[in-house]
């Protein structure tokens, strides 16, 4: 039997930018069909507005990707679909009720945070890997990603939340 083959923090940060490029085009996907469901034009606007920034995420990560010469390629990640199965169910549970638009908020936000550690590490390895070309490329999306939510945030608590505990 063959010795497995040693992993290094290269590997790891091979396997996590897969994982993200395939957890935004997930996400890129998700995004239209939460602006659609939402009951809210600022909501709508917010999703929207994330996508186009999505779509420039995944044009910074096959950057990344040209920088470690590999081809862009997604993995599997199960966090994410798990994520995005749960703003289905919110989407299908909540449809025309008070209280959709403030599980939208919480599924959208539980997306920016999976987004939010995984820049966070990549920017880790990558400054340890000495990938200098990638640092900035992935610190935008991440600043973006911090962004969106503090807007999600703001959304929540200025009218979200308000319009869905006024109807109790």
């Amino acid at each position: 039997m063959a010795a497995k083959k040693e992993k290094t923090l290269n590997d790891l940060f091979e396997d996590g930018l897969k994982d993200i490029y395939y957890a935004e085009k997930k996400i890129l996907a998700a995004l239209p069909k939460m602006a659609k469901a939402t009951q809210s034009d600022e909501l709508a606007s917010a999703f929207k507005q994330h996508q186009d920034e999505t779509e420039q995420q995944l044009e910074r990560l096959e950057e990344v990707f040209q920088a470690i010469d590999q081809q862009p390629k997604g993995k599997k990640c199960p966090g994410i679909e798990g994520i995005i199965e749960e703003g289905k169910e919110i989407i299908d549970q909540f449809k025309g009720m008070p209280a959709l638009d403030a599980g939208l908020v919480a599924a959208a936000q539980a997306v920016e945070h999976y987004e939010i550690t995984r820049y966070g590490s990549l920017i880790a390895w990558a400054n340890k890997l000495g990938l200098g070309d990638a640092v900035p490329l992935l610190k935008q999306n991440l600043d973006e990603e911090k962004r969106t939510d503090e807007r999600l945030t703001q959304l929540a608590e200025t009218t979200i939340n308000e319009y869905a505990q006024a109807a109790e």
